[in-house]
């Protein structure tokens, strides 16, 4: 069902993050700057980690106003990446009074995270440069997850939520997920992907039943969708209690300066007429960016004045990229595109989302799309492919529009009503309401709510 919400009135919640102070917790030696692992420690005295923070009545909140909540200690396993969503998810916690034991590597020691009173950070992961010697990746995998082993093996946490798999998915699906359990641990999985190897088109019997295991030996499960809960209990037979959606937080993390869109346009080289669309992040099959191309040319038959920046690098598949460079050849347009195919950090990322006037994703496939969020963060309206939940999440006319997938006419259409839209034409400020309407759809305060009551009914049966 396509969401029907009006925008115009949603207001941004007043989301902060909680200081305070850890109440007796002490570090691990070297635990903030990647030292040893540690084997003893002491920890807040809050019970065995169950929470009651449902089932108080009216009176009993009034008559323990004073009185110190209980607090839970979980340990968040972040595979080492994805920083906009495990900073996310690490702040939204704690904000609620979570400890967390937050296992991370280089790219995810950053202030937010080791100057937080309530985060143990442990850099099991350390660097995952992608330079490094063929011996030095064998060995910081095979060290990680020594690390990883003797970690689970002395953790306090009795509930250790895994927002991503490691290196080795087969090893961590079913060994890893088996030695948690004789641990006895209890096992939350944020799955951002029901079956990533079937939208990439290879699939496999033992990918799938790896994936079964894994999603059989959780005791919760969190989505993004509900397209997603229900592949999960129809392609795995997970029991649909055991599975909550949550929304796809908005990334924070990624810097929103005083830029404006004039000066961003002019740094990328995009006229003050030109009429800018954004393909940003990687470049793989499933993200269409073929459709996008040859619709790029039918617009440019009868209007010069559009402009395409392709931001992001070839993940997989370079036969893929060469192919689209081909089309771009044939098509004889290549000067009206602004390639930088790299790594975007996140210190420029606000370039491109203030430049462009919308945002394009011309998807295969996809549950959801983290891509999306991000643009709606910087208020960029989105021109997106009916593909998987994404109906969900653009409200037509308001933050976007949508178009059938793999159909380059029909997207062509959609570029042209949207630049004769009242979205377009009164950008500024729709600008402004969309960044209220995704702060307040996709908060992190939503997160932790639903979060955190799951996190207390497992550990109060545990």
């Amino acid at each position: 069902m396509r969401a029907m919400l009006k925008i115009s009135g949603l207001r941004q919640p007043a989301f902060a993050q909680s200081g305070g102070e850890s109440r007796g917790y002490v570090e691990p030696s070297g635990s903030k700057n990647g030292g040893q692992i540690p084997v003893s420690r002491t920890y807040p005295a809050v019970g065995d980690q169950m929470s009651e923070v449902r089932g108080q009545t009216t009176a009993d909140k009034q008559s323990t106003l004073n009185t110190q909540r209980p607090t839970l200690r979980v340990a968040l396993l972040t595979g080492g990446g994805d920083k906009p969503y495990a900073l996310g998810v690490a702040a939204a916690l704690t904000s609620q009074g979570i400890f967390v034991d937050f296992i991370g590597s280089d790219e995810l020691s950053v202030p937010a995270v080791v100057n937080n009173s309530r985060v143990t950070f442990l850099n099991l992961r350390g660097s995952q440069r992608a330079d490094a010697s063929p011996f030095s990746k064998a060995w910081r995998v095979l060290k990680y997850y020594i690390h990883l082993i003797i970690y689970a093996a002395t953790a306090q946490p009795k509930l250790f939520h895994l927002l991503w798999n490691n290196k080795f998915e087969l090893f961590d699906r079913t060994l890893l997920m088996i030695y948690y359990r004789m641990l006895g641990k209890k096992i939350t999985l944020t799955v951002h992907n029901v079956n990533a190897r079937k939208r990439d088109s290879n699939d496999s019997f033992l990918n799938r039943l790896s994936l079964r295991l894994q999603y059989k030996f959780c005791d919760h499960i969190f989505v993004h969708t509900e397209r997603m809960r229900g592949e999960l209990v129809s392609d795995f037979r997970v029991p649909m209690s055991i599975v909550s959606v949550i929304p796809f937080g908005i990334n924070n993390t990624v810097p929103n300066t005083a830029l404006s869109t004039e000066e961003a346009k002019q740094q990328i080289g995009v006229g003050s007429g030109d009429k800018a669309l954004l393909f940003f992040g990687n470049i793989t099959p499933y993200k269409g960016l073929e459709y996008l191309v040859s619709a790029f040319g039918v617009l440019l038959t009868k209007d010069r004045s559009y402009r395409l920046i392709i931001a992001g690098r070839p993940k997989g598949s370079e036969t893929y990229w060469k192919e689209i460079q081909q089309a771009i050849a044939r098509g004889g347009f290549s000067d009206r595109i602004i390639q930088r195919i790299e790594y975007i950090p996140d210190e420029l990322t606000e370039l491109y989302f203030k430049a462009a006037d919308v945002l394009i994703l011309p998807y295969t496939h996809v549950f959801q799309s983290g891509v999306l969020f991000l643009g709606y963060g910087f208020g960029l309206p989105a021109i997106a492919a009916d593909v998987g939940a994404l109906e969900e999440e653009i409200i037509e006319g308001e933050t976007g529009f949508m178009f059938k997938p793999r159909d380059s006419v029909d997207l062509a259409r959609k570029i042209d009503k949207y630049f004769n839209s009242e979205l377009f034409g009164d950008l500024k400020n729709r600008r402004k309401q969309i960044r209220e309407h995704a702060n307040e759809r996709y908060s992190w305060g939503k997160v932790a709510e639903t979060t955190m009551a799951v996190y207390s009914n497992l550990l109060s049966s545990a």
